[in-house]
Formats: C-alpha cells, structure tokens, sequence
C-alpha cells in the first residue's frame, strides 16, 4: 500500500509540475512562426487599406499569444497564434487581392480609351 501511495504521489507531482512547466517548444515554436507570418503581411499590406483590418487582428492575436505564452498558457498560445497566422495570410490575400483589382480596373480604363480613339479615328472623314 505504501508503494501505491508513493507512486500515486509521484504520478501526481509529475503532472502538476508538467502543467506548472510552462509552454511547450512546439507552441513557443508556433508563435514564433505566427510573429513571422505578421511581420511579411506587415511588408505586404503596407500602407494599404486592403488587410489592414486583418493585419490589425493578426497584431493583436499575435501579443495574447506572447502574453500566453509568458503566463503558460498553452491553450491560448497555441490558439492565439494559430489565429494570428491565419489573419496574416487573410491580411495579404485582400491585399493581393486589392491589387489585382486595381490593375484590372487600369487595364479596363486602357481599353476603353484604346477603343474610344479607335472609334474617332474611324469616324473620322479622310
């Protein structure tokens, strides 16, 4: 019986010393890739209206990940920072996004102007 109860006693300061730990490497890990992530949407959004809304929320999920991870919080590290990369790859589609959009509006304003000069020029008497 006393045998049992040490090995109860262990298995239990195992475990609460395990949880008392702090954050595991995998999840210091993922932060650190989701603080990546944030930094290039950073680059890529720039000055853009388009993502920044997202880039904001990356940046914000980004720092509770931070404070999770100082307080060992696994759970939220771990979700905070899922979360922040996902914000930041969203951040730079719409940016991409927006720019595609721009540079299909140029190319439909070039060809109408190409199409209304070919116009004149053909309605043109010689």
């Amino acid at each position: 019986m006393r045998t049992v109860t040490r090995c109860c006693v262990f298995v239990l300061a195992t475990f609460g010393l395990a949880a008392c730990g702090g954050v595991s490497e995998l999840t210091k890990s993922n932060v650190a890739n989701s603080e990546t992530a944030v930094l290039q949407a950073q680059q890529t959004v720039g000055n853009s209206e388009n993502g920044a809304l997202e880039l904001q929320r990356a940046k914000d999920q980004l720092a509770t990940a931070k404070n999770a991870v100082a307080a060992g919080d696994e759970k939220v590290a771990g979700q905070s920072a899922d979360q922040a990369r996902l914000d930041a790859e969203l951040a730079v589609a719409k940016s991409q996004s927006g720019a595609a959009r721009r540079a299909a509006d140029e190319l439909t304003a070039s060809i109408k102007a190409l199409r209304d000069e070919t116009q004149r020029s053909i309605s043109q008497p010689r």
